[in-house]
């Protein structure tokens, strides 16, 4: 692919973070989002990342000004008529990410893939409703972007081999260690293996076996892990644990799933969703 310009649906701290990362790597960046001020929050976010940044001498200021004029925000989709490349970062809805797929094929060249963010909906279903289910994939990026190392590039059931090593090059263009996914099967690698260990945390919590702090102790001085499962929650969204585990009750075989914790729908209802909302399994 010869990509040059990038479309990136979604402002918030996932969509900012991957077009942060693709402008700081040389590519012209498109952000949109439904509303201005969430354009507004998402590209203020970059700026405070990127003073960070020169603070730290990792980038000079004259870096900074350039990266920042890769990026324009937009509220019109038509505008990705000019993307050689789009990465969808919206709401993990499936219904919304149905319908951005199917305006961005109509809006975009055929040729061009389209790569969801999605971190458990499945890419053939997001796939179908587009008539290029074989140039469309997964591409998911780990919070945040700009830092973390990982990306998941998940085959739908119709994503050719060429446009899952395509997604593969450019995210080892991003200085980034790509892994395939080879089946589309809900929560992919790492959440497969990472929700049934946050379920089981919260579960030791619930029935009074130890604190959060102990928990979180326990992992990171046992396990060596750089965070504890109730910090990691907060710094991800705890919002997202239980929309990944409701998706595995509904995907996954009956002994492979997880009843959701009294404390974690208590969470919910309370609208404590980490560190975003500066109140979840701590106070921030």
């Amino acid at each position: 692919m010869n990509i040059k310009t990038v479309g990136v649906i979604g402002a918030g701290a996932m969509g900012s973070g991957i077009a942060q990362l693709f402008a700081q790597n040389g590519y012209t960046v498109l952000i949109q989002d439904i509303q201005q001020d969430f354009i507004d929050r998402g590209l203020g976010f970059i700026e405070k990342n990127l003073t960070k940044l020169v603070s730290k001498e990792k980038i000079s200021p004259e870096g900074k000004d350039e990266i920042t004029a890769r990026l324009k925000g937009t509220l019109d989709l038509q505008d990705f008529q000019e993307a050689d490349f789009v990465v969808e970062a919206a709401i993990e809805d499936i219904k919304i990410k149905q319908d951005i797929f199917k305006k961005l094929d109509s809006i975009t060249d055929p040729g061009v893939v389209l790569a969801s963010n999605t971190s458990s909906l499945p890419i053939t279903e997001i796939a179908a409703v587009t008539n290029r289910p074989d140039k469309v994939a997964g591409m998911h990026f780990f919070n945040p972007a700009p830092i973390m190392k990982l990306v998941e590039v998940i085959k739908g059931l119709k994503t050719s081999q060429e446009t899952a090593e395509a997604v593969k090059a450019l995210a080892e263009d991003l200085k980034k260690v790509p892994v395939l996914v080879k089946k589309d099967e809900a929560g992919f690698i790492v959440n497969r293996l990472m929700i049934p260990q946050l379920m089981e945390a919260i579960k030791l919590y619930d029935e009074g076996i130890a604190s959060r702090e102990d928990i979180d102790k326990a992992i990171k001085f046992g396990l060596n892990h750089p965070m504890g499962p109730f910090e990691l929650m907060d710094l991800t969204g705890i919002d997202i644990a239980y929309f990944v585990n409701e998706v595995f009750k509904s995907d996954l075989p009956r002994e492979m799933k997880h009843t959701t914790p009294y404390s974690l729908r208590t969470m919910i209802r309370a609208g404590r969703l980490g560190r975003k909302t500066k109140a979840g399994w701590y106070d921030y």
